[in-house]
């Protein structure tokens, strides 16, 4: 990794992921102000955000660093045709380290090659997405007290769903069982299910959500992303196809949790918000404790 930059969940080694999730949990108690209290970050979101930009501007301010850049990217020289690359050298000259959210594959992967500073992906496309697979990791050990050997149902859109690629990669260091739930033209693409077969992890496709909840560890939720179809027909076919009930959770095990990486729709009902099941809300806060471990990674620095 040029820079120490995060790009990809493929960047980090085994190794590398459990010294995160250590020190997510070691911030969660330790905020540390004065961390980074030299430092100068720069967001740059060409896509909207609220919880990854919020919470990494809070994981920033939290450890004693600033923030500048930008949350439209209408709002910057972009709306006046800069290219990336001059963006990315320009901000470089200001900053500490850049997090970038860009709506092409493959930009976060280009601006670490051309910046001076490391650059953390906050999601290009509907490619990686790797900092919120590891604060998915700390969500699922924090519930599971383990990532090994585990139960994983997907529902959704497994498709374009960043998050999804990023995690499939992720857990299967750990042994993870997979039930992908997902509508045909939704399904997890090629590339991810010759990738499991290659690592001898089992996964299995489904079109219902109902027989497969009874045996789940973690239920991952997505929701289908409109802004990912060139053809609105096909959303339309496929936006409410899996939605997730309360009275579905019936003799499911007791340590089983729902995440999603949000924003919701209308994929869990609201009546779920309130059971002990319900981690969604929790799975975001806890953003911020990873973010804050991300940081510390790219910038090499020592917190004790």
């Amino acid at each position: 990794m040029k820079n120490s930059s995060l790009v990809s969940i493929t960047d980090y080694s085994v190794d590398d992921i459990l010294e995160i999730l250590e020190y997510a949990e070691f911030f969660e108690n330790n905020p540390r102000p004065d961390l980074i209290v030299d430092k100068v970050a720069a967001t740059l979101f060409f896509e909207p955000s609220t919880r990854t930009r919020l919470s990494f501007e809070t994981a920033i301010q939290r450890l004693g660093g600033r923030v500048i850049g930008f949350t439209d990217a209408g709002t910057s020289s972009v709306s006046k045709g800069e290219s990336l690359k001059d963006t990315i050298l320009t901000v470089a000259n200001y900053t500490d380290f850049i997090v970038m959210r860009h709506p092409i594959e493959g930009s976060a992967r280009y601006a670490s090659e051309i910046s001076q500073v490391p650059i953390i992906n906050a999601g290009d496309g509907a490619n990686q997405h790797p900092t919120q697979t590891l604060l998915d990791l700390y969500s699922i050990h924090k519930t599971q007290k383990t990532l090994e050997n585990l139960n994983f149902v997907m529902v959704g859109d497994l498709k374009y769903g960043r998050t999804i690629h990023s995690l499939v990669h992720a857990l299967a260091h750990f042994n993870p069982t997979f039930h992908f739930v997902a509508h045909d033209l939704l399904q997890i693409p090629n590339e991810y299910k010759l990738f499991l077969e290659n690592q001898k992890i089992k996964f299995y496709l489904y079109s219902s959500l109902e027989n497969v909840i009874k045996d789940a560890d973690i239920i991952y939720m997505t929701r289908v992303q409109k802004e990912r179809f060139s053809d609105l027909m096909e959303y339309e076919k496929t936006k409410d196809a899996y939605i997730l009930k309360k009275n579905m959770l019936n003799n499911i095990k007791p340590n089983m949790r729902i995440m999603h990486p949000l924003p919701r729709v209308n994929e869990i009902s609201t009546d779920i918000d309130d059971t002990l099941q319900a981690y969604y809300f929790q799975q975001a806060k806890n953003g911020v404790y990873t973010r804050q471990s991300i940081i510390k990674k790219v910038l090499g620095l020592n917190v004790n």
